[in-house]
């Protein structure tokens, strides 16, 4: 491509430092949509005639049904996918390709194209995220009355319905969604027009190649048009902060299905075996979700790395900034159908559950707000009474809604056989009835409002 200024070829560790075309053929269509547009755009301000056009178009349609059916012959020797269009488009319709590049240059040919990659995998991880959310909805329909604990420490802290559990998760994601979608709609400029760094003395029209690319508008800066990476480095954090909630809801699934908890079932389908140990069933999936965490924002802070010392405009640097973000985005992908799989899958062990629910004195924080509620009792004084009420059940071995009345009175004399109103963990969930609580008819109400929204969503 630049022939004409250097005598003689790249180093062979030159050559191999420099191609790109292994990993950033993911563009290829991208690459092909902005060129056709670009072309058109020439031929319609009367740049390139409308027969040169006419052939880029032509050969570009045969180069797409190359790609698309394994056929293309990619070439290291062109470096990157840009250079492999330009050169088979060279081969198929002759000169004409040459004018192809007029008013454009790589650098915001590069950043248009992978600017379409970044907001395609955004909308795919949205309609992804969705489907999580409609398998978890689905489990909290089915839950909405079977207890389990809720933890703080991971220590039994009270009673929740497991409907409520599982759409809190619900709501995670939905902020990832948001997340996405507002980054979508901020990269959504386009750099195309921008060429090199400065501009161009052609009269393109900017605002057609942006439209026709689905683009808001063109982007207002050329320098920052061709440089920037934020987008992509925005779209690497989203992807991060998804897979944190992935990754908790991925580590809840593995003590779940561990004896110790026994809250839920996995079938065959997302657990293994042992080579050694033949009872084993092991969580495998989850725990690949787990740990792909760390690659995701790893990725993140690669391009971090590359991104924070690069002065304007383009440096060779950012040939780095898609490997981290394909890959990223890779892995998230797998991530959520993974999940929407295990979520699907998942049978809870709702005795289990109820069991858990109701030990390790989770209603005590019951107890001690009907001391203040019946009693008119401060509420440090009901917890400290409520801790000695505590203790002497532990010494019994029993649960605080077997402690006999008598005993109960030994600490505070005022309290009354209507307290066991309070002290089982189903009448603990019910009395939860403020917005956000784990009452079930509120979260049945949950269960109907995200039912109408994802509906609405398709």
């Amino acid at each position: 491509m630049w022939g004409g200024r250097f005598l003689s070829k790249p180093d062979q560790i030159m050559q191999a430092i420099n191609v790109s075309i292994d990993f950033d053929k993911k563009l290829a269509t991208h690459d092909i949509a902005g060129s056709k547009t670009h072309a058109d755009m020439l031929a319609k301000q009367n740049i390139i005639t409308q027969s040169d056009n006419k052939a880029i178009q032509s050969g570009l349609d045969d180069i797409l049904k190359e790609i698309d059916g394994g056929t293309f012959p990619y070439r290291a020797e062109f470096e990157d996918i840009h250079l492999n269009i330009e050169a088979r488009l060279g081969e198929l319709i002759g000169t004409a390709a040459g004018r192809l590049h007029t008013a454009r240059s790589r650098n915001d040919q590069v950043a248009t194209d992978f600017k379409l990659w970044v907001r395609d995998a955004l909308e795919g991880s949205c309609a992804l995220l969705r489907d999580l959310q409609k398998s978890l909805l689905d489990r909290a329909a089915e839950n909405t009355d079977t207890l389990m604990p809720g933890f703080t420490h991971l220590q039994i802290a009270q009673p929740v319905v497991f409907a409520h559990h599982l759409l809190a998760y619900v709501e995670m994601f939905s902020r990832d969604i948001s997340r996405f979608e507002n980054c979508r709609d901020r990269l959504n400029e386009s750099p195309l027009g921008a060429a090199a760094l400065a501009g161009t003395p052609y009269p393109i029209d900017r605002d057609m190649t942006a439209k026709s690319l689905g683009f808001s508008r063109p982007m207002a800066n050329s320098l920052d048009a061709v440089s920037a990476r934020d987008f992509a480095l925005e779209a690497l954090s989203c992807a991060s902060i998804c897979a944190v909630h992935l990754s908790r809801l991925a580590e809840e699934i593995v003590l779940w299905t561990s004896p110790g908890f026994n809250f839920i079932r996995l079938s065959d389908k997302f657990t293994t075996g042992s080579s050694i140990m033949p009872q084993k069933r092991n969580p495998d999936a989850a725990e690949l979700v787990r740990a792909k965490l760390g690659s995701i924002t790893g990725n993140f802070v690669a391009l971090s790395m590359v991104m924070k010392g690069l002065p304007l405009a383009y440096s060779k640097d950012m040939q780095e900034d898609k490997q981290p973000v394909f890959a990223a985005f890779e892995a998230l992908e797998l991530c959520l159908c993974a999940m929407s799989g295990m979520t699907a899958d998942m049978q809870p062990n709702k005795q289990a559950m109820a069991t858990a629910a109701g030990s390790a004195y989770s209603t005590a924080t019951d107890l001690a707000d009907w001391l203040v509620r019946v009693l008119d009792i401060p509420f440090r004084d009901a917890h400290h009474a409520t801790g000695a009420i505590v203790a002497l059940a532990e010494g019994q071995g029993k649960p605080l809604y077997e402690l006999p009345l008598a005993d109960m009175q030994t600490i505070q004399p005022k309290i009354t056989k209507a307290v066991f109103d309070v002290l089982s963990p189903e009448n603990s969930c019910a009395s939860r009835t403020s917005y956000g609580g784990t009452a079930p008819d509120n979260v049945r109400g949950q269960v109907q409002r995200w039912q109408k929204i994802l509906a609405k969503q398709g």
